[in-house]
């Protein structure tokens, strides 16, 4: 997994919490959800609309 052992990431883990707080990770984590899905919401719009762009000059071809 990204050449990241078990104990590696026991690690990196241990240091989120020192960090943030056990409060604070759900918090964290559900913002970071959020955002991916806004994202991949945002990349899908482009893309409807570049089909939509290319239908267009397609049926103005025609």
């Amino acid at each position: 997994m990204f050449g990241i052992h078990g104990y590696e990431l026991l690690i990196v883990l241990a240091i989120v919490v020192l960090l943030f707080g056990g409060t604070r990770i759900p918090t964290i984590a559900r913002s970071l959800g959020q955002s991916i899905t806004e994202f991949k919401r945002g990349v899908k719009g482009i893309d409807e609309e570049a089909e939509g762009d290319a239908e267009g000059k397609k049926k103005a071809d025609s």
